[in-house]
């Protein structure tokens, strides 16, 4: 058995889960990953995967409507559990025909997995610990993505090759999927001899050329190392904030000097617990627009994974597929 045939094997499970060529998927990343960048991820043979981040029905469903407009290929959506819409956002995917629905964001609710897959959706649950994926799984997800802290925005505190350890032996009745810090071929392929059925790559993609990402949001990626995209730290216990990952620059001072002024008014009396805790995290919505779309990459928030140091150039998506494809197969031919 050659490689690509070797490759062709490790990953049929997720292929054939997705409907793709390759099991890779493109991580959802608010305000970078839309029609455009979901659609050339999924025309090159990968499994693009909408953001829906905060939109409305309405606004969900033109994006979807605008992906199929640009794609025939099988991609996802990715829907945050918190949001206040959450059953009608689900609603959308399924009259709009989408295939496979990501919850991610928290604990999804078993309604909400039940009428996906009741509607006819494939549903996707991201998991930080193994006893959360057997949980899952028992809900009714029938795809696991586990994503360690070397992703880039809102992660959680394993890293990616403890959670493979720790999850990939024990879950074989569903697909996992890896996600986190992954930037060549030659991880996929040691995911995939672990078990996996698939990958989930971000940070690679925010440079393709497809990705409508401010030439100097992409300008600060290829500039980037992986030291230097680090995780923001919660000032106090009080308020748990998620940590975020990204490039160090202004605005991530300006989000420690946020969170002392939220807490100084929470200690005044001016703000109660839950109002001061949203107003800490509504920061990284508007602080990550300013980057992405406008440009300011000096205040506004630069989400990066570790990975980061692993792009260098701006690239056509099937280009970053193929090198990724063909780093793998080198790296199995060299296996023997």
């Amino acid at each position: 058995m050659n490689a690509r045939q070797r490759l062709e094997q490790l990953w049929a499970r997720g292929r054939d889960y997705l409907g793709t060529e390759r099991a890779i998927m493109g991580g959802a990343m608010t305000w970078v990953s839309d029609r455009n960048l979901v659609a050339a991820i999924s025309n090159a043979g990968g499994f693009g995967v909408i953001a829906s981040g905060s939109m409305s029905p309405d606004l969900l469903r033109a994006e979807i409507q605008a992906t199929q407009a640009l794609t025939t290929k099988p991609f996802g959506v990715n829907l945050i559990t918190l949001h206040p819409q959450l059953d009608q956002l689900v609603q959308v995917c399924l009259e709009e025909k989408v295939g496979h629905i990501v919850l991610a964001g928290g604990l999804p609710p078993g309604a909400a997995i039940k009428a996906a897959r009741d509607g006819g959706a494939r549903v996707m649950c991201f998991a930080p610990a193994l006893v959360i994926a057997k949980k899952l799984i028992r809900s009714g997800a029938d795809a696991i993505v586990i994503e360690g802290a070397e992703a880039g925005g809102h992660i959680g505190p394993v890293s990616t090759s403890v959670l493979a350890q720790e999850i990939l032996p024990e879950i074989r009745d569903v697909p996992v999927f890896v996600a986190g810090g992954i930037g060549r071929g030659d991880a996929i392929v040691s995911y995939l001899e672990m078990g996996a059925a698939g990958v989930q790559l971000g940070t690679r993609f925010v440079c393709a050329t497809e990705c409508r990402a401010h030439p100097k949001f992409k300008q600060a990626f290829i500039r980037g190392h992986a030291r230097e995209a680090l995780a923001s730290v919660a000032l106090d216990a009080r308020f748990p904030v998620i940590p975020v990952r990204a490039l160090q620059n202004e605005g991530t001072k300006r989000f420690m000097e946020k969170q002392r002024e939220v807490i100084a008014r929470f200690d005044a009396g001016e703000l109660d617990q839950k109002a001061a805790q949203l107003e800490i995290e509504h920061y990284w919505a508007g602080a990550l627009r300013r980057a992405v779309i406008d440009g300011d990459v000096e205040n506004g928030s630069l989400m990066a994974g570790q990975s980061v140091g692993m792009v260098t150039k701006e690239q056509p998506v099937a280009e970053i597929l193929a090198e990724l494809v063909e780093q793998a197969e080198t790296a199995l031919a060299r296996r023997g």
